[in-house]
Protein backbone atom coordinates (compact mmCIF):
# COMPACT_ATOMS: atom_id res chain seq x y z
CA UNK A 1 0.00 0.00 0.00
CA UNK A 2 1.49 3.60 -0.88
CA UNK A 3 0.06 6.95 -0.01
CA UNK A 4 0.73 10.43 -1.88
CA UNK A 5 1.68 11.61 1.69
CA UNK A 6 4.11 8.65 1.95
CA UNK A 7 7.40 9.07 4.73
CA UNK A 8 10.76 7.98 4.77
CA UNK A 9 11.15 7.11 7.98
CA UNK A 10 14.24 5.37 9.92
CA UNK A 11 14.30 3.89 13.11
CA UNK A 12 17.55 3.91 15.32
CA UNK A 13 17.22 0.69 17.78
CA UNK A 14 14.35 -0.84 15.40
CA UNK A 15 14.36 -4.46 17.49
CA UNK A 16 12.51 -3.25 20.64
CA UNK A 17 8.89 -4.23 21.26
CA UNK A 18 7.82 -1.13 20.67
CA UNK A 19 9.44 -0.05 18.41
CA UNK A 20 8.96 -2.98 15.91
CA UNK A 21 5.66 -2.40 16.39
CA UNK A 22 5.35 1.39 15.38
CA UNK A 23 7.50 0.25 12.23
CA UNK A 24 5.32 -2.46 11.28
CA UNK A 25 2.61 0.34 11.55
CA UNK A 26 3.87 3.00 9.74
CA UNK A 27 4.74 0.07 7.10
CA UNK A 28 1.16 -0.62 7.01
CA UNK A 29 0.12 2.75 6.50
CA UNK A 30 2.23 3.09 3.67
CA UNK A 31 5.25 4.70 4.26
CA UNK A 32 9.03 4.14 3.53
CA UNK A 33 10.81 2.46 6.93
CA UNK A 34 14.14 1.10 7.51
CA UNK A 35 15.69 0.65 10.64
CA UNK A 36 18.99 -0.57 12.45
CA UNK A 37 20.10 -2.25 15.63
CA UNK A 38 22.76 -4.07 17.00
CA UNK A 39 20.95 -7.17 18.28
CA UNK A 40 16.95 -8.32 17.07
CA UNK A 41 15.61 -10.79 18.88
CA UNK A 42 12.55 -12.98 18.83
CA UNK A 43 9.89 -12.57 18.18
CA UNK A 44 10.71 -8.97 16.54
CA UNK A 45 12.70 -10.81 13.55
CA UNK A 46 10.41 -12.54 12.49
CA UNK A 47 7.92 -10.08 12.17
CA UNK A 48 9.87 -7.32 10.67
CA UNK A 49 11.15 -10.12 8.10
CA UNK A 50 8.17 -11.26 7.32
CA UNK A 51 7.44 -7.42 6.16
CA UNK A 52 10.94 -7.10 4.40
CA UNK A 53 12.17 -4.98 7.31
CA UNK A 54 14.70 -6.68 8.80
CA UNK A 55 17.88 -5.09 8.53
CA UNK A 56 20.53 -7.07 6.10
CA UNK A 57 23.28 -6.84 8.74
CA UNK A 58 23.31 -5.63 12.90
CA UNK A 59 25.03 -3.26 13.97
CA UNK A 60 24.60 1.05 13.38
CA UNK A 61 25.21 1.64 9.94
CA UNK A 62 25.28 5.82 9.68
CA UNK A 63 25.76 5.03 5.84
CA UNK A 64 22.37 4.02 5.50
CA UNK A 65 21.50 7.79 6.25
CA UNK A 66 20.53 10.24 3.61
CA UNK A 67 18.96 13.55 3.16
CA UNK A 68 15.81 12.14 1.76
CA UNK A 69 14.85 11.02 5.40
CA UNK A 70 11.80 12.83 6.58
CA UNK A 71 11.99 11.47 10.35
CA UNK A 72 14.61 9.65 12.73
CA UNK A 73 12.89 7.21 15.60
CA UNK A 74 15.20 7.12 17.98
CA UNK A 75 14.66 3.93 20.10
CA UNK A 76 15.51 3.87 24.33
CA UNK A 77 18.26 1.03 23.41
CA UNK A 78 20.48 3.26 21.49
CA UNK A 79 23.00 5.49 23.52
CA UNK A 80 23.62 8.77 23.30
CA UNK A 81 26.74 8.60 21.16
CA UNK A 82 25.18 6.21 18.85
CA UNK A 83 26.68 6.78 15.62
CA UNK A 84 23.47 7.16 13.39
CA UNK A 85 22.26 9.54 16.18
CA UNK A 86 25.37 11.74 15.73
CA UNK A 87 25.44 11.18 11.86
CA UNK A 88 21.32 12.15 11.98
CA UNK A 89 22.73 15.28 14.01
CA UNK A 90 25.16 16.60 11.85
CA UNK A 91 22.87 15.96 8.67
CA UNK A 92 20.29 18.55 10.38
CA UNK A 93 17.40 15.18 9.97
CA UNK A 94 14.33 15.34 12.32
CA UNK A 95 14.67 13.10 15.27
CA UNK A 96 11.88 11.92 17.36
CA UNK A 97 11.49 9.82 20.63
CA UNK A 98 9.36 6.96 20.02
CA UNK A 99 6.32 8.96 22.54
CA UNK A 100 7.18 12.24 20.54
CA UNK A 101 6.25 10.42 16.81
CA UNK A 102 3.02 9.19 18.63
CA UNK A 103 1.69 12.85 19.64
CA UNK A 104 2.82 14.19 16.29
CA UNK A 105 0.59 11.69 14.79
CA UNK A 106 -2.30 11.99 17.27
CA UNK A 107 -2.09 16.09 18.14
CA UNK A 108 -5.85 16.46 15.69
CA UNK A 109 -7.26 13.19 17.98
CA UNK A 110 -8.65 12.78 21.22
CA UNK A 111 -5.65 11.07 23.39
CA UNK A 112 -6.52 8.43 25.88
CA UNK A 113 -3.63 8.17 28.53
CA UNK A 114 -3.27 5.10 30.79
CA UNK A 115 -0.80 6.18 33.60
CA UNK A 116 0.24 4.49 37.07
CA UNK A 117 2.78 2.04 37.97
CA UNK A 118 0.49 -1.07 37.88
CA UNK A 119 -1.89 -1.84 35.60
CA UNK A 120 -1.27 0.13 32.49
CA UNK A 121 -1.67 -2.53 30.21
CA UNK A 122 -4.47 -4.20 31.44
CA UNK A 123 -6.58 -1.04 31.63
CA UNK A 124 -5.37 -0.39 27.66
CA UNK A 125 -6.14 -3.81 26.84
CA UNK A 126 -9.17 -3.72 28.45
CA UNK A 127 -10.44 -0.76 26.74
CA UNK A 128 -9.11 -2.23 22.87
CA UNK A 129 -10.76 -4.95 23.97
CA UNK A 130 -14.47 -3.30 24.42
CA UNK A 131 -14.17 -0.76 21.85
CA UNK A 132 -13.55 -3.40 19.26
CA UNK A 133 -16.24 -5.30 20.29
CA UNK A 134 -18.54 -2.19 20.35
CA UNK A 135 -17.35 -0.91 16.87
CA UNK A 136 -15.84 2.28 17.43
CA UNK A 137 -12.95 3.12 15.16
CA UNK A 138 -9.91 3.44 17.48
CA UNK A 139 -6.04 3.62 17.09
CA UNK A 140 -3.78 2.71 19.92
CA UNK A 141 -0.40 1.90 21.56
CA UNK A 142 -0.43 -0.71 24.24
CA UNK A 143 2.24 -2.77 26.12
CA UNK A 144 1.53 -6.34 24.82
CA UNK A 145 0.22 -8.89 22.34
CA UNK A 146 -3.28 -8.71 22.46
CA UNK A 147 -5.43 -11.78 21.19
CA UNK A 148 -7.12 -10.16 17.57
CA UNK A 149 -4.77 -7.35 17.35
CA UNK A 150 -1.58 -8.06 14.51
CA UNK A 151 0.45 -4.99 16.01
CA UNK A 152 1.14 -3.30 19.62
CA UNK A 153 0.36 0.11 17.77
CA UNK A 154 -1.98 1.32 15.16
CA UNK A 155 -2.09 4.47 13.20
CA UNK A 156 -4.91 5.35 11.03
CA UNK A 157 -7.28 8.03 10.33
CA UNK A 158 -9.48 7.22 13.47
CA UNK A 159 -10.52 10.04 15.65
CA UNK A 160 -9.41 8.41 18.68
CA UNK A 161 -5.93 6.91 20.35
CA UNK A 162 -5.77 5.02 23.71
CA UNK A 163 -1.93 5.09 24.75
CA UNK A 164 -0.49 3.08 27.70
CA UNK A 165 1.36 6.10 28.99
CA UNK A 166 4.67 4.69 30.59
CA UNK A 167 6.43 7.00 33.16
CA UNK A 168 10.03 5.89 32.13
CA UNK A 169 12.48 8.34 29.80
CA UNK A 170 11.87 9.00 26.30
CA UNK A 171 14.88 8.55 24.63
CA UNK A 172 18.80 8.44 25.62
CA UNK A 173 18.84 11.93 24.37
CA UNK A 174 14.85 12.91 25.91
CA UNK A 175 14.95 12.50 29.90
CA UNK A 176 11.25 13.62 29.94
CA UNK A 177 8.66 10.26 30.47
CA UNK A 178 6.62 9.34 27.93
CA UNK A 179 3.44 10.22 29.80
CA UNK A 180 4.09 13.98 29.79
CA UNK A 181 4.61 14.03 26.02
CA UNK A 182 0.78 12.45 24.52
CA UNK A 183 -0.58 15.48 26.47
CA UNK A 184 -3.38 13.60 27.61
CA UNK A 185 -7.04 15.02 26.60
CA UNK A 186 -8.34 12.00 28.77
CA UNK A 187 -5.86 10.61 31.20
CA UNK A 188 -6.52 7.54 33.71
CA UNK A 189 -3.71 7.01 37.17
CA UNK A 190 -4.03 3.25 38.23
CA UNK A 191 -1.58 3.32 40.96
CA UNK A 192 1.50 4.77 42.28
CA UNK A 193 4.33 2.38 43.91
CA UNK A 194 8.10 3.92 43.65
CA UNK A 195 9.47 2.14 40.62
CA UNK A 196 12.68 3.10 38.26
CA UNK A 197 15.03 3.72 41.33
CA UNK A 198 17.61 4.37 38.10
CA UNK A 199 15.99 7.03 36.86
CA UNK A 200 13.93 8.74 40.22
CA UNK A 201 16.37 7.88 43.09
CA UNK A 202 13.27 9.26 45.61
CA UNK A 203 9.76 8.54 45.98
CA UNK A 204 9.18 11.81 45.59
CA UNK A 205 11.25 12.56 42.56
CA UNK A 206 9.39 9.52 40.97
CA UNK A 207 5.97 11.06 42.44
CA UNK A 208 6.45 14.25 40.91
CA UNK A 209 5.92 13.18 37.49
CA UNK A 210 2.25 12.01 38.03
CA UNK A 211 1.90 15.51 39.79
CA UNK A 212 3.12 16.89 36.23
CA UNK A 213 1.22 13.92 34.38
CA UNK A 214 -2.40 15.05 36.23
CA UNK A 215 -1.38 18.69 36.02
CA UNK A 216 -1.00 18.85 32.35
CA UNK A 217 -4.94 17.73 31.92
CA UNK A 218 -7.06 20.37 30.08
CA UNK A 219 -10.42 22.17 31.23
CA UNK A 220 -12.18 20.08 28.73
CA UNK A 221 -10.30 17.01 29.42
CA UNK A 222 -11.05 13.70 32.45
CA UNK A 223 -9.14 13.06 34.81
CA UNK A 224 -9.53 9.12 36.03
CA UNK A 225 -8.32 8.04 39.32
CA UNK A 226 -8.46 5.01 41.45
CA UNK A 227 -10.02 6.28 44.85
CA UNK A 228 -8.00 3.45 46.65
CA UNK A 229 -5.02 4.23 45.76
CA UNK A 230 -3.67 6.56 49.13
CA UNK A 231 -0.71 8.54 46.65
CA UNK A 232 -2.93 9.03 43.76
CA UNK A 233 -6.29 10.01 45.77
CA UNK A 234 -3.05 12.97 47.04
CA UNK A 235 -1.52 13.50 43.70
CA UNK A 236 -5.49 14.32 42.41
CA UNK A 237 -6.13 16.08 44.85
CA UNK A 238 -3.59 18.17 45.06
CA UNK A 239 -3.75 18.49 41.62
CA UNK A 240 -4.45 22.16 39.83
CA UNK A 241 -5.96 20.76 36.96
CA UNK A 242 -9.10 22.28 35.85
CA UNK A 243 -10.37 18.97 34.41
CA UNK A 244 -13.17 17.23 35.84
CA UNK A 245 -11.78 14.46 38.38
CA UNK A 246 -13.22 10.87 37.85
CA UNK A 247 -13.02 8.69 40.56
CA UNK A 248 -13.18 4.75 41.14
CA UNK A 249 -12.73 1.82 43.15
CA UNK A 250 -13.37 -1.80 43.91
CA UNK A 251 -16.66 -2.77 41.83
CA UNK A 252 -19.13 -5.23 44.42
CA UNK A 253 -18.60 -8.63 43.70
CA UNK A 254 -18.80 -12.20 44.77
CA UNK A 255 -16.50 -15.43 44.24
CA UNK A 256 -18.58 -18.57 43.23
CA UNK A 257 -17.06 -21.68 42.60
CA UNK A 258 -13.58 -19.72 41.50
CA UNK A 259 -15.66 -17.22 39.33
CA UNK A 260 -16.27 -13.98 40.01
CA UNK A 261 -19.44 -12.20 39.73
CA UNK A 262 -19.70 -8.67 39.08
CA UNK A 263 -22.93 -7.19 40.97
CA UNK A 264 -24.01 -4.42 38.55
CA UNK A 265 -27.29 -2.39 37.86
CA UNK A 266 -27.67 -4.52 34.63
CA UNK A 267 -27.80 -7.42 36.60
CA UNK A 268 -24.82 -10.17 37.59
CA UNK A 269 -21.52 -10.53 35.07
CA UNK A 270 -19.74 -13.33 35.27
CA UNK A 271 -16.31 -12.33 34.40
CA UNK A 272 -13.38 -14.67 33.13
CA UNK A 273 -10.66 -12.09 34.86
CA UNK A 274 -10.04 -12.22 38.56
CA UNK A 275 -8.26 -10.26 42.15
CA UNK A 276 -9.19 -7.07 43.33
CA UNK A 277 -6.52 -5.76 41.17
CA UNK A 278 -8.36 -6.70 37.83
CA UNK A 279 -11.67 -5.48 39.15
CA UNK A 280 -10.62 -1.63 39.42
CA UNK A 281 -8.53 -2.28 36.64
CA UNK A 282 -11.98 -3.03 35.18
CA UNK A 283 -14.04 0.26 36.74
CA UNK A 284 -11.30 2.15 35.08
CA UNK A 285 -11.51 0.93 32.13
CA UNK A 286 -15.30 1.22 31.98
CA UNK A 287 -15.41 5.03 33.06
CA UNK A 288 -12.88 5.45 30.21
CA UNK A 289 -15.28 3.79 27.89
CA UNK A 290 -18.13 5.63 29.03
CA UNK A 291 -16.36 8.82 27.91
CA UNK A 292 -16.22 7.58 24.47
CA UNK A 293 -19.45 6.87 24.16
CA UNK A 294 -19.83 3.13 25.14
CA UNK A 295 -22.83 2.61 27.83
CA UNK A 296 -22.26 0.39 31.04
CA UNK A 297 -24.67 -2.38 29.25
CA UNK A 298 -22.71 -2.59 26.52
CA UNK A 299 -19.20 -2.63 28.39
CA UNK A 300 -20.82 -5.36 30.76
CA UNK A 301 -21.51 -7.36 27.68
CA UNK A 302 -18.25 -7.16 26.02
CA UNK A 303 -15.74 -7.67 29.18
CA UNK A 304 -17.29 -10.81 30.33
CA UNK A 305 -15.37 -12.64 27.73
CA UNK A 306 -11.83 -10.45 28.22
CA UNK A 307 -9.28 -13.25 29.36
CA UNK A 308 -6.60 -10.82 30.00
CA UNK A 309 -3.31 -9.18 28.32
CA UNK A 310 -0.58 -11.35 27.34
CA UNK A 311 1.42 -12.66 30.77
CA UNK A 312 -1.35 -10.33 32.71
CA UNK A 313 -2.07 -13.58 35.03
CA UNK A 314 -2.52 -15.74 32.05
CA UNK A 315 -3.53 -19.29 32.32
CA UNK A 316 -0.89 -21.41 31.04
CA UNK A 317 -2.96 -24.69 31.63
CA UNK A 318 -5.20 -26.42 34.02
CA UNK A 319 -7.64 -28.71 35.09
CA UNK A 320 -9.26 -30.20 37.78
CA UNK A 321 -6.65 -30.71 40.37
CA UNK A 322 -4.52 -28.01 38.67
CA UNK A 323 -3.88 -24.24 38.02
CA UNK A 324 -0.55 -22.94 36.08
CA UNK A 325 -0.68 -18.95 36.29
CA UNK A 326 2.35 -16.63 34.48
CA UNK A 327 2.18 -12.80 35.49
CA UNK A 328 4.38 -9.80 34.43
CA UNK A 329 4.40 -8.89 38.22
CA UNK A 330 7.88 -7.39 39.62
CA UNK A 331 7.44 -4.43 41.58
CA UNK A 332 6.66 -5.44 45.04
CA UNK A 333 3.13 -3.79 45.32
CA UNK A 334 2.12 -5.79 42.17
CA UNK A 335 3.60 -8.83 43.27
CA UNK A 336 1.71 -8.51 46.68
CA UNK A 337 -1.86 -7.70 44.99
CA UNK A 338 -1.23 -10.59 42.32
CA UNK A 339 -0.02 -13.27 44.72
CA UNK A 340 -3.36 -12.65 47.13
CA UNK A 341 -5.25 -12.10 44.15
CA UNK A 342 -4.90 -15.72 43.29
CA UNK A 343 -4.79 -16.91 47.00
CA UNK A 344 -8.47 -15.59 47.00
CA UNK A 345 -9.54 -17.43 43.98
CA UNK A 346 -8.14 -20.46 45.09
CA UNK A 347 -8.54 -21.03 48.65
CA UNK A 348 -8.92 -24.69 49.01
CA UNK A 349 -5.67 -25.01 46.49
CA UNK A 350 -2.15 -24.73 47.84
CA UNK A 351 -0.62 -21.56 46.54
CA UNK A 352 3.30 -21.96 45.00
CA UNK A 353 4.34 -18.63 44.61
CA UNK A 354 7.92 -18.18 42.70
CA UNK A 355 9.15 -14.78 41.31
CA UNK A 356 12.66 -13.98 39.84
CA UNK A 357 14.36 -10.11 40.52
CA UNK A 358 15.41 -9.25 37.23
CA UNK A 359 14.77 -5.32 37.34
CA UNK A 360 17.40 -2.80 37.77
CA UNK A 361 15.27 -1.48 40.83
CA UNK A 362 14.21 -5.18 42.60
CA UNK A 363 18.17 -6.33 42.10
CA UNK A 364 19.24 -3.13 44.01
CA UNK A 365 20.09 -3.82 47.17
CA UNK A 366 18.92 -0.07 48.47
CA UNK A 367 15.16 -0.87 46.99
CA UNK A 368 15.27 -4.41 48.08
CA UNK A 369 13.45 -3.32 51.45
CA UNK A 370 10.47 -2.60 49.13
CA UNK A 371 9.46 -5.98 49.22
CA UNK A 372 9.01 -6.50 52.85
CA UNK A 373 5.74 -8.52 53.24
CA UNK A 374 4.96 -8.96 49.48
CA UNK A 375 5.44 -13.10 49.33
CA UNK A 376 3.17 -13.23 52.31
CA UNK A 377 0.17 -14.68 50.38
CA UNK A 378 1.74 -17.25 49.32
CA UNK A 379 1.71 -20.83 51.20
CA UNK A 380 5.25 -21.68 49.69
CA UNK A 381 7.02 -19.14 48.52
CA UNK A 382 10.17 -19.05 46.20
CA UNK A 383 12.30 -16.24 45.04
CA UNK A 384 14.99 -16.76 42.15
CA UNK A 385 17.65 -14.23 40.77
CA UNK A 386 20.88 -14.71 38.52
CA UNK A 387 24.17 -12.86 39.91
CA UNK A 388 24.79 -12.61 36.57
CA UNK A 389 22.71 -10.21 36.04
CA UNK A 390 23.36 -8.16 39.05
CA UNK A 391 27.23 -7.86 37.74
CA UNK A 392 25.83 -7.55 34.28
CA UNK A 393 23.47 -4.51 35.50
CA UNK A 394 26.99 -3.39 37.65
CA UNK A 395 25.14 -3.77 40.79
CA UNK A 396 26.28 -4.26 44.22
CA UNK A 397 26.11 -8.29 45.01
CA UNK A 398 23.45 -9.82 46.71
CA UNK A 399 23.42 -12.57 49.09
CA UNK A 400 20.14 -15.01 49.52
CA UNK A 401 19.97 -14.29 53.29
CA UNK A 402 20.03 -10.71 52.30
CA UNK A 403 17.32 -11.51 50.27
CA UNK A 404 15.45 -13.26 52.95
CA UNK A 405 15.53 -10.48 55.24
CA UNK A 406 14.42 -8.27 52.66
CA UNK A 407 10.93 -9.98 52.21
CA UNK A 408 10.29 -10.08 55.94
CA UNK A 409 9.89 -14.03 55.55
CA UNK A 410 12.20 -16.64 56.60
CA UNK A 411 10.21 -19.53 55.33
CA UNK A 412 11.23 -18.27 51.65
CA UNK A 413 12.84 -20.60 49.60
CA UNK A 414 15.67 -18.67 47.12
CA UNK A 415 17.38 -19.95 44.31
CA UNK A 416 20.38 -18.45 41.90
CA UNK A 417 19.97 -21.68 39.32
CA UNK A 418 16.82 -21.27 37.80
CA UNK A 419 17.25 -25.28 36.36
CA UNK A 420 17.38 -26.16 39.49
CA UNK A 421 14.85 -24.29 40.86
CA UNK A 422 12.04 -25.60 38.26
CA UNK A 423 13.72 -29.28 38.86
CA UNK A 424 12.39 -29.03 42.45
CA UNK A 425 9.02 -27.58 41.08
CA UNK A 426 8.52 -30.70 39.19
CA UNK A 427 9.44 -32.84 41.60
CA UNK A 428 6.22 -31.42 43.69
CA UNK A 429 2.89 -33.55 43.70
CA UNK A 430 0.97 -30.96 41.86
CA UNK A 431 -2.19 -32.00 42.54
CA UNK A 432 -4.27 -29.27 44.55
CA UNK A 433 -1.79 -27.09 43.95
CA UNK A 434 -1.90 -23.63 41.79
CA UNK A 435 1.47 -22.52 40.66
CA UNK A 436 1.91 -18.86 39.91
CA UNK A 437 5.07 -17.45 37.89
CA UNK A 438 6.03 -14.04 37.83
CA UNK A 439 8.41 -12.10 36.48
CA UNK A 440 9.46 -9.80 33.55
CA UNK A 441 11.77 -11.83 32.59
CA UNK A 442 12.04 -15.16 31.79
CA UNK A 443 14.22 -17.42 34.32
CA UNK A 444 16.89 -17.11 32.19
CA UNK A 445 15.29 -19.02 29.43
CA UNK A 446 12.99 -21.58 31.15
CA UNK A 447 10.10 -22.41 28.75
CA UNK A 448 7.23 -21.86 31.42
CA UNK A 449 4.60 -23.80 28.92
CA UNK A 450 6.80 -26.69 28.62
CA UNK A 451 6.82 -26.76 32.37
CA UNK A 452 3.20 -25.99 32.61
CA UNK A 453 2.29 -29.37 30.41
CA UNK A 454 4.86 -31.14 32.37
CA UNK A 455 2.47 -30.55 35.22
CA UNK A 456 -0.58 -31.45 33.33
CA UNK A 457 0.90 -34.77 32.59
CA UNK A 458 2.13 -35.41 35.73
CA UNK A 459 -1.30 -34.63 37.32
CA UNK A 460 -3.15 -36.87 34.75
CA UNK A 461 -0.52 -39.75 34.80
CA UNK A 462 -1.26 -39.72 38.69
CA UNK A 463 -5.04 -39.93 38.15
CA UNK A 464 -4.92 -42.44 35.82
CA UNK A 465 -2.86 -44.52 38.55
Amino acid sequence: MTTNNSQRIHFIAIGGAAMHNLALALHHKGHQVSGSDDEILEPSRSRLKAYGLLPEKEGWQPELLSADIDAIILGMHARADNPELIRAKEMGLKIYSYPEYLYEQSKDKIRVVIGGSHGKTTITSMILYVLKQVGIDFDFMVGAKLEGFDTMVRLSEAPVIILEGDEYLSSPIDRRPKFHLYQANIGLISGIAWDHINVFPTFDSYLEQFRIFADQIPRTGKLIYCLQDAEVKKVVDDSVTPAEKIPYSIPTHEIRNGVTWLKTSKGEIDLQIFGEHNLMNLEGARNVCNQLGVSDQQFYDAIRTFKGAARRLEVLGRNVQLAVFKDFAHSPSKLKATTEAVHRQFQDRTLVACMELHTFSSLNEDFLDQYKGAMDGADIGIVYFNPHTIAHKKLKPISQERVKQAFGNQGLKIYTDSNRLFDDLLAMDPRGKVFLLMSSGNFDGISLEDFSKKLIEKTESATAH
